[in-house]
């Protein structure tokens, strides 16, 4: 094991994380002026009430916004944090960010497609079965080329960033911090998957359906993805199941409440929450189960202490024991 162990070397002090939380955190709200800028217009247009401020990030197309200049505002701010993240975690800690990802020296990108197939399958086979079962009108289909097409440029080359760098900082980063204070796997999974929830707390998923609807499908996609990266040893099927999970997300359906306000193919008019609560449930239990069976995980793991491995002994030859005889 080399992902959570990595932390127990290096300069890992909490002031370190408190101060990476900090620099990350600022550089984010100064990251999010262009956002501001593109939405004042709007709010100036209507007497400065601030009120509009929300309802314009909520369906910025109903104020003249494009969704996709929306949506690449927003997620440039999410590139500016992965790369500051990715320029202060080696002076800070004395770590790269490959050994953030999984305590290598190298990532294990079949890893990364494997999670994007597992994943994208089962999320594409939900979406099926959602849309033949589903009441006449309640998915709009709107396929736009002029709007879709550059939707998926967008995915490609920018989306990455934002989730890359989500899970650098709670399924990597984060989570061989607590793995170091407490030696705990359990710890290391429970409290970055509980701080990857709160974040989402203000998504207007939350608003619309209420806490106890909403924040236990967020909770349950990080304990799913907190659990296989350590049982894994790294973050690399993380990092490719959250960004297929994202990206199928903005291209396929969105709905009035969605944190991503898209030209996806279908509207959903009417979005069930519990259903989609029982949804990520199965669909989270079904991934671990499959990738489970491909990489033969033993999840008594979980129980281990996080400490250093020591080195492995030399090896004793009869020439050693001669010479030491000799001597």
């Amino acid at each position: 094991m080399k992902h959570l162990e990595r932390a127990l070397q290096g300069k890992n002090g909490i002031g370190r994380y408190i101060l990476m939380a900090v620099i990350v955190m600022v550089a984010a709200q100064m990251a999010a002026i262009p956002l501001l800028l593109l939405l004042l217009p709007v709010i100036l247009s209507n007497g400065g009430n601030i009120s509009d401020f929300s309802a314009a990030m909520q369906n910025p197309s109903d104020y003249g916004i494009s969704s996709n200049l929306f949506l690449l505002v927003m997620m440039l701010t999410f590139v500016i944090m992965y790369f500051l993240f990715t320029v202060l975690v080696k002076p800070l800690h004395g770590r790269t960010v490959r050994e953030t990802i999984n305590g290598r020296k190298q990532i294990r990108w079949n890893r990364v497609r494997m999670g994007i197939i597992v994943w994208g399958i089962i999320i594409l086979a939900d979406t099926a079965i959602s849309l033949l079962t589903s009441s006449p009108g309640e998915y709009e289909f709107r396929f736009n080329a002029g709007t879709f097409l550059p939707l998926l440029l967008i995915i490609l080359l920018v989306l990455p960033f934002q989730t890359s760098i989500e899970e650098l900082l709670f399924r990597g980063y984060l989570a061989q911090g607590v793995a170091r204070w407490t030696k705990s796997r359990w710890w290391a999974l429970i409290i970055p998957s509980v701080l990857f929830a709160l974040m989402h707390i203000v998504n207007p998923e939350v608003k619309e359906y209420g806490f106890w609807l909403s924040m236990p499908q967020y909770l349950i996609m990080g304990l799913m993805l907190g659990l296989i990266s350590i049982l894994d040893d790294g973050i690399e099927l993380a990092l490719g199941i959250h960004f297929i999970n994202n990206a199928l997300t903005a291209v396929l359906v969105t709905h009035e409440a969605s944190a991503l306000q898209t030209d996806a193919l279908f509207l959903l008019h009417d979005l069930d929450p519990v259903a989609s609560l029982i949804s990520i449930s199965i669909a989270s239990i079904l991934a671990v189960v499959i990738l489970q069976r491909i990489y033969k995980w033993d999840f008594k793991i979980m129980n281990r202490k996080v400490v250093a491995v020591p080195p492995p002994a030399p090896s004793v030859t009869v020439e050693t024991v001669e010479q030491s005889v000799g001597h």
